[in-house]
């Protein structure tokens, strides 16, 4: 019998891993894997940062069109004799944003809504209510959320300041009152404001900020040319959470402002604890987004620029103004 015919019935069999060696390959891709997983979750965050940079663009450019049409910046109409929804639902206190729908492709919603350019005084009675309104006040619009929150999941909820009870939609974008604030732990009197209001301090951001938008910025009818800071120093709009801040919802006049005084994603006491939504507003009613390190703004010029935390606060503070005459500059 020749020696091949023996190992006919044969297989070899070759060697397999060991245990040991299984273990090393098991830990060697966990080791490649959270090597990759920060990697992989910075450049999904660098394209949420940039689509929130696009939707900032857009919201810019939409405030510039406004203005060319109606020869001034789209404006609140804040009604301030009452700050709950009893009060609120027959009023018509609009905010900026919502007049600036024809201009990001919402023509058919303002519409519906009936927010009317001619509202310019207390004593207007053109167009709906907020009440009237109540079926479509929920009504998602994508341009006025950051991908990077989540917002944009939670769409809409009843928990806004001065609409508690009432299912609104919500915004991470908002109109920057400017750097003048009376209230908190951050009170700033900052260069007052161009627009007089009878027994209203120097110090009231919230009725006559320095800035572009505040909640009677109506009576001031702001164009880009008072800007004389310069619209490349000045910011326009911002960023805000809806989840740490009750004043988010674009709807809402009070829904859209946010004052400097206080510092970019101020989201804590010294002590560490959350502020909260409701009683800590002043110290809340600014900016801050989840992105990394910052907020992004848009810019009077139309730019988006995003500002690290650590900004000096009088430089912070002085790009927020329109008149004040500062010469401080981002670093």
């Amino acid at each position: 019998m020749r020696p091949s015919s023996l190992r006919r019935g044969f297989t070899l069999l070759r060697p397999g891993f060991t245990l040991v060696e299984l273990l090393v390959v098991i830990a060697i891709i966990g080791v490649l894997v959270a090597l990759l997983l920060p990697a992989v979750q910075s450049a999904r965050e660098a394209s949420r940062r940039i689509q929130c940079s696009n939707n900032l663009k857009q919201l810019g450019l939409a405030m510039h069109n406004f203005h060319d049409v109606e020869n001034r910046l789209p404006y609140n109409t804040q009604f301030q004799g009452g700050w709950d929804w009893a009060y609120q639902q027959n009023q018509r206190s609009w905010s900026c944003l919502a007049r600036i729908l024809p201009y990001i492709e919402q023509s058919v919603l303002k519409d519906q809504l009936q927010i009317l350019n001619t509202t310019n005084a207390a004593t207007d009675t053109a167009g709906k209510t907020l009440g009237q309104n109540l079926p479509i006040l929920n009504t998602l619009v994508k341009a006025f959320f950051c991908p990077s929150d989540t917002a944009l999941q939670t769409k809409a909820d009843s928990i806004r300041a001065n609409l508690q009870g009432v299912t609104i939609t919500l915004s991470n974008y908002k109109g920057v009152n400017g750097s003048n604030w009376c209230w908190g732990s951050f009170v700033n009197n900052g260069p007052a404001s161009t627009l007089i209001i009878s027994g209203v301090s120097d110090c009231d951001g919230l009725q006559r900020g320095n800035g572009l938008f505040f909640r009677l910025d109506f009576m001031k009818k702001q164009r880009l040319a008072n800007i004389t800071d310069g619209t490349s120093n000045t910011f326009m709009l911002g960023e805000d959470v809806p989840s740490i801040s009750a004043h988010c919802t674009w709807p809402y006049a009070n829904g859209v402002g946010g004052t400097t005084a206080v510092p970019p994603n101020w989201n804590k006491k010294t002590n560490g604890q959350l502020y909260d939504p409701y009683n800590d507003w002043p110290d809340l009613y600014s900016f801050r987004s989840r992105h990394p390190s910052g907020v992004q703004f848009a810019y009077a010029d139309g730019s988006v620029r995003f500002n690290q935390n650590a900004i000096a606060a009088q430089v912070y503070r002085n790009l927020s103004t329109t008149e004040g005459g500062e010469t401080s500059q981002e670093p």
